[in-house]
């Protein structure tokens, strides 16, 4: 394809460094939202989001309704609402694994059966982004009321961070928004929920872009995509036709496009300082599923309590793109997907580049899940890892500019003093490093690890 002409003659915005693997989206990227049918429990996480966990606001043997609050954030810190997936009764409070690798207490809720004893299975995909968006509803919509809407309804950022939204909006005369970026990229290999939204569910996408810049005050809304997604792309220029100061901007394919420190220099050839946000550059970003979250939360009422998942990959045997309740068991997805194919080797919350290896299915998808990838043997490189050759191929690719190997490295023997001197918080854990080094080490794996000694230390710290 000749982007080139494509887009009028115009190059495409790119960022540094940054590389280009194997897309491997067309498993998925032409199959329509399904919705999952109903689990026979889900087991819902107080923990989904950055902060702190939820508090439990229900008892076992207790009734709940779908989106009621059954876990509720903790006040005057980091935390979000948690609300019920389904219709059913709360079973006893356990733990359980998250697809991080981390543990969380959660709540059991068993589904309502029908007289016939079977559970229900509505499609609500219409219900949460289809039909008709009122102008007269979003032009009424106050600033306040959209804000305290969408921290009621516990959303967080769907793009993989679970930032809670409501924070993100609240800006301050000191730093004011000029512009909302919604982040259409999904870079990531293989995962194709953002493309599917974008395409099918358009109309809401620019609605909650709509009421999210309103409640941030931002003067003008930018919706980027990656140039392989031209139908997506086509959708919301038809959406936001009528928009005034909303511009669809196509960016290059090239991961990590989809980080916010790559699609910010991509869109406005500017910086984010090391150690800033986006809103010092007076830009606030959002994921595509957020915007759409948001305007179901302000003008339908709706709790974030499902998410359009990807299961894909060659280890499933019938990949889709899925609605699923929050707390269902990976399990429970992949065996809707006609289960593991024979030659499944890895199975990954997220993709191949920044997902999590997951060793126990009943880990339950949470609001920032948007994809399972289950890697078949053919598609695992299981070369050896061998010593580091010092090629510097890791620092080339490193969107960042960091140096991942002396960051790794360092992380690996415990000098976190070391670790820090070479910015190991800045580092955004896309992978491209580890993508592109010969050796096969694991820089990313040591990376995380050291993140979270560095945390305990300084939790250690601060308690001491």
């Amino acid at each position: 394809m000749n982007l080139r002409s494509l887009f009028g003659g115009q190059l495409l915005p790119d960022f540094a460094r940054g590389i280009h693997p194997p897309q491997n989206k067309s498993l998925t990227r032409e199959l329509p939202i399904e919705t999952l049918p109903l689990p026979e429990v889900v087991a819902i996480p107080l923990l989904q989001h950055a902060g702190a966990p939820a508090e439990c606001a229900v008892r076992p043997r207790q009734q709940v309704e779908l989106s009621e609050i059954i876990g509720r954030r903790v006040a005057g810190g980091l935390s979000a609402n948690i609300h019920a997936s389904v219709t059913g009764t709360v079973q006893a409070l356990t733990a359980v694994p998250l697809p991080n690798g981390r543990r969380s207490q959660a709540i059991p809720i068993k589904p309502a059966a029908s007289e016939d004893g079977s559970h229900a299975n509505v499609s609500i995909a219409e219900e949460l982004f289809g039909g008709d968006w009122p102008e007269d509803e979003i032009a009424a919509a106050q600033p306040i009321d959209i804000l305290n809407a969408v921290s009621e309804a516990g959303i967080v950022g769907m793009g993989g961070a679970a930032f809670p939204t409501d924070v993100k909006l609240r800006t301050t005369p000191e730093r004011p928004v000029e512009t909302l970026l919604v982040n259409g990229c999904e870079c990531e290999p293989f995962l194709t929920s953002d493309d599917r939204l974008m395409r099918e569910f358009p109309a809401a996408i620019v609605t909650g872009a709509r009421l999210a810049r309103k409640a941030c005050g931002a003067k003008r809304v930018i919706l980027a995509i990656e140039s392989n997604k031209p139908e997506a792309a086509d959708a919301l220029r038809a959406a936001a036709e009528n928009c005034p100061d909303f511009e669809v901007r196509v960016v290059n394919t090239k991961y990590p496009m989809g980080g916010e420190r790559q699609l910010i220099p991509a869109v406005f050839q500017r910086e984010v300082p090391t150690g800033g946000l986006p809103l010092d550059l007076g830009i606030a970003v959002f994921n595509v599923a957020t915007a759409a979250a948001v305007a179901g939360a302000v003008l339908r009422g709706h709790a974030m309590t499902h998410r359009v998942v990807t299961v894909t990959g060659g280890g499933v045997r019938s990949p889709k793109n899925l609605l699923v309740p929050i707390g269902t068991s990976f399990q429970t997805v992949i065996d809707f997907c006609g289960g593991l194919a024979a030659d499944a080797r890895r199975v990954l919350a997220g993709g191949p580049m920044m997902g999590f290896t997951v060793t126990d299915l009943s880990a339950p998808v949470t609001k920032g899940t948007g994809g399972i990838t289950v890697l078949s043997a053919a598609e695992i490189d299981e070369a050896e890892q061998t010593a580091c050759i010092r090629c510097g191929r890791c620092i080339d690719g490193c969107p960042l500019g960091l140096a991942p190997t002396r960051i790794a490295h360092a992380a690996k023997v415990g000098d976190l003093v070391l670790a820090q001197k070479n910015h190991l918080a800045a580092c955004c854990e896309c992978g491209c490093c580890a993508y592109e080094c010969p050796a096969r080490i694991p820089l990313v794996q040591y990376i995380r690890a050291g993140k979270v000694e560095l945390a305990r230390s300084q939790t250690e710290s601060r308690s001491g």
